[in-house]
């Protein structure tokens, strides 16, 4: 073997992106993701808008939905599967997921994306701390208006 094919630093693999349909499938909206808690977020502009978690023996695998409270009524209209995510500890919560077990789960997650591509206002929320950072970036005095 010659010094050339010797590699002192080997490349580091990068990890195979879970339900990556759904991430192609909001493609045309040029989507931003970061990972966050061992999962793949995805941003739309400074919106939170769809999680994409598989981790080994999880009931909660499958595509998140940012949502709240108040839309979880019309959202299970259209996802009778969807439910909360079970190891946030509460009963309910913002956040939904569509799971990945569930026989529907890929039209399920085509349909979310379909919502996000419409923006629907049922889908997506600006994270706390950047709610923060754009108050902080105001000049002095300046209010939005309501």
């Amino acid at each position: 073997m010659s010094r050339l094919d010797q590699t002192p630093f080997p490349a580091k693999q990068t990890k195979k992106i879970s339900h990556a349909f759904v991430l192609e499938a909001v493609g045309a909206l040029s989507p931003t993701t970061r990972p966050m808690f061992g999962c793949l977020a995805i941003y739309i502009g400074d919106k939170i808008v769809l999680i994409l978690r598989d981790k080994h023996d999880s009931p909660d695998n499958g595509v998140w939905l940012a949502t709240t409270k108040e839309h979880h009524e019309s959202l299970r209209r259209e996802f009778p599967n969807m439910r909360s995510i079970q190891v946030l500890g509460k009963d309910v919560t913002g956040w939904q997921v569509l799971p990945a077990d569930a026989p529907d789960f890929e039209n399920s997650a085509l349909r979310a994306c379909e919502l996000v591509l419409a923006r629907d206002i049922r889908i997506g929320k600006v994270p706390a701390s950047r709610k923060a950072a754009k108050r902080l970036s105001r000049p002095n005095g300046y209010r939005a208006s309501k």
